[in-house]
Order: C-alpha cells, then sequence, then structure tokens
C-alpha cells in the first residue's frame, strides 16, 4: 500500500465473516413468521405467549452476553463464532420435538445463548480486521449480513412453512446455523496483545449511553418483528403478505447499508443516530396510524432508513477510543442492549397489543424513539 492510499476493509477473511454471518441471520430470521404462528395455532396460545417465546431468545442472550464479552478478549472471537453457531443449529433441530410452550421457551433460550456467543465474536472480528478510520463503514457492511437475512429469511420461512410445515422450518433453520458453524471454521483471530488482567467488571462503561440509545431506538423493530405476520392476519388487517413487507424492509436496509456504508462516519456518530432515531420513529407511527397496505409498506420504507443508521452509529459512538484489549467487552455490553430490546420489547410489544391491539403496540413503541432522541442529544458529562 502506497503512502497515503485508503487501508483496505474488503478482504477474502472480512467477506468469510461476513458470509457467515449470513448464513446465521438466515437461520435465526427465517423464523420470525414461523414462530408466532406455531406458538398460536399449533400450541393454541395467545398473544403474550407469543412475547414470551419469540423473547426468550433474548433474554438467553442477555444472560451470556456480558461473558462472552470477556470470552472473546480473552481465548478469541473465533471460538464464539464456532461455539455459538453449534449451539443455534442443535437447539433449533428441537424446536419441535416437544409440543409445549415451555420446551420451545428452554430451547429459545439455549438458541439465545448461541447467538450471544456469535454475534459477538463475528461483530467484534470484523472491527479488528477494519482499519479505525473506516470502522463505520465495516460495520455498515456486516449488517449487511445481518438485514440480508432479514430481508430473506422471513420470506424464505413463510415459504417453508406454507410448503410444509413449521417442523421443516425448523429444519432448514437449523441447516443453515450448521452452514455458519462450517464457514466459522475457516476464519482466523486477528493478532492483538494478550491481555495481562482480564477485567472482572461485567459491564464496560462506554457501552452503556450508547447502549441505552439503541435499546429505545429498537423497541419500534421488537413490536414490529414479532406482531407483523399476526396484525397482517387478523380480521380488517392489512392486505399484504408478512413476508414481502419483511422483504422490501430487509432489502432496503442492506441498499441505504451498502450505498451509505460511510454515512456514520461522515456526519459523526450523534448527528447519524439523530435522524436514524427521527426514521424509526416516525415510520412505526406512520404504519399504525394508516391501517392499510400502503400505510403499512410506506411507514416500513421510513422505519427501514432509521434502523439502516441505528446500529453502526450507536456501536461506532461506543467504540470510539477503546483499546483491542477490550473491544470484545465493549461489544458484548453494547449487544447486550439489543438483546434486552428484543427481548423485553418483545414481551412489552405482546402485552401492548392484548390490551390496545398491534396498532396500539405499533404507535407506543414509536415513543420509545423520542426518549432516545432526547437522551442522544444530551452531552455526557467528561469523564
Amino acid at each position: 500500500m502506497t503512502d497515503g492510499a485508503p487501508a483496505r476493509l474488503v478482504t477474502p477473511r472480512f467477506l468469510l465473516v461476513v458470509s457467515c454471518g449470513l448464513c446465521y441471520f438466515l437461520a435465526l430470521t427465517m423464523l420470525q413468521p414461523v414462530l408466532p404462528r406455531y406458538v398460536r395455532d399449533d400450541l393454541g396460545r395467545g398473544d403474550v405467549a407469543v412475547g414470551i417465546a419469540v423473547g426468550a431468545l433474548a433474554i438467553g442472550a442477555i444472560v451470556l452476553r456480558l461473558w462472552a464479552g470477556r470470552l472473546g478478549d480473552t481465548a478469541g472471537r473465533r471460538a464464539l463464532i464456532i461455539g455459538g453457531a453449534a449451539l443455534v443449529a442443535v437447539s433449533t433441530l428441537a424446536y419441535g420435538l416437544v409440543s409445549a410452550l415451555w420446551w420451545i421457551v428452554l430451547m429459545r433460550l439455549i438458541t439465545g445463548f448461541g447467538e450471544a456467543g456469535f454475534f459477538v465474536g463475528a461483530a467484534t472480528m470484523i472491527t479488528d480486521l477494519a482499519p479505525p478510520e473506516r470502522r463505520g463503514e465495516a460495520v455498515s457492511y456486516w449488517s449487511v449480513a445481518v438485514y440480508g437475512g432479514l430481508a430473506f429469511g422471513p420470506y424464505l420461512g413463510d415459504l417453508v412453512q406454507s410448503a410444509g410445515s413449521a417442523g421443516l422450518a425448523f429444519v432448514v433453520s437449523a441447516g443453515l446455523a450448521a452452514a455458519a458453524f462450517v464457514l466459522g471454521c475457516f476464519t482466523r483471530d486477528v493478532p492483538r496483545e494478550a491481555v495481562a488482567a482480564p477485567s472482572r467488571r461485567l459491564w464496560h462503561p462506554a457501552a452503556l449511553r450508547p447502549g441505552t440509545i439503541l435499546f429505545l431506538g429498537l423497541m419500534p423493530l421488537s413490536a414490529f418483528g414479532p406482531l407483523l405476520p399476526l396484525y397482517v392476519d387478523s380480521p380488517g388487517g392489512p392486505d399484504v403478505s408478512a413476508g414481502l413487507v419483511f422483504l422490501v424492509y430487509g432489502l432496503l436496509i442492506m441498499t441505504v447499508r451498502l450505498v451509505g456504508a460511510r454515512i456514520p462516519d461522515r456526519l459523526g456518530a450523534r448527528n447519524a443516530g439523530g435522524v436514524a432515531l427521527a426514521c424509526t420513529g416516525s415510520g412505526i407511527v406512520i404504519a399504525a396510524a394508516w391501517p392499510s397496505a400502503v400505510g403499512l409498506i410506506g411507514g416500513t420504507v421510513i422505519l427501514a432508513c432509521g434502523m439502516s443508521l441505528l446500529y453502526p452509529a450507536m456501536l461506532v459512538l461506543a467504540l470510539d477510543g477503546i483499546a483491542d484489549t477490550e473491544r470484545a467487552s465493549v461489544v458484548g455490553t453494547f449487544s447486550s442492549f439489543f438483546d434486552a430490546s428484543a427481548g423485553l420489547g418483545a414481551i412489552i410489544a405482546g402485552a401492548v397489543a392484548a390490551a390496545a391491539g398491534y396498532r396500539g403496540a405499533f404507535a407506543a413503541s414509536g415513543l420509545a424513539c423520542v426518549v432516545g432522541l432526547t437522551l442522544l442529544r444530551r452531552r455526557a458529562e467528561p469523564a
């Protein structure tokens, strides 16, 4: 590389981690339309049970996420990728073995343990492979795997369940997780300084404020993900396929992430986060206020634009000035807020939907973005 030339970002090693992540997120997200219907139709449970079953994965991830960050700084990122993918594959394959809610919740907790390990390992390895000045761009490209899964996974799950059954969807999901395991075996850790004395703290303070804002900004997605299939299936619901809406959502996020990968680095994390929160809150409120296919898809478009910027902006904010030896701990703490939003948010959304309907749950989740925007605009006190 010549002096002044930009450091290379997209390398074969970088693409391997992204490909591994795409298989993994396809495995998880294809169950978004499958699991709520399985709990409602096959197990005969209501909206609150749907929220518990969906949110159990995030609860399991929260339990292990913080320890996963410490393990990633000591044992390496590759171990987390391989072990996490294996746990997800085995537990997902077992979903349909027992027709009971408690079994689904138990298996979802184990899936959450695997999710914690894989996500922390892969997301940290991506930042290890990126030049510091292009870290926001790297996270944007990495999130193409996340939202590529979200774009095509639910559509795939809808297709497999319609053609076969929920059980077949569980098997296909487990197969994709197994593919992520195989690809993960070919990844390599980036050399870094050894951790002389691992910190005993579980929560890294640098991630608390950005993580809290992420938690609030993801609340609309916590309602949108599990409740959308039930909303479009309900009497008087929008006449549109849930898989199609998820496809529009994921494709838009992929497009914005690819075309605007450098936006978080150029605008700055704080400004990009403000735009993200404003769009996310507006989009979910439009979907709630306009009960039609046009309103739902229009709100989804705005929601997707906001979500495309939120995670990269907040992660860059959390990693600012962090040493290599603490990066996995920061990612572990930060991503635990992602899990908290998905888990607690899904349960809250299910409870609000039971009391005020699906549109009420969508509208209520938009208020969280207002709180997040207020917190983002307040300047942090110097350490």
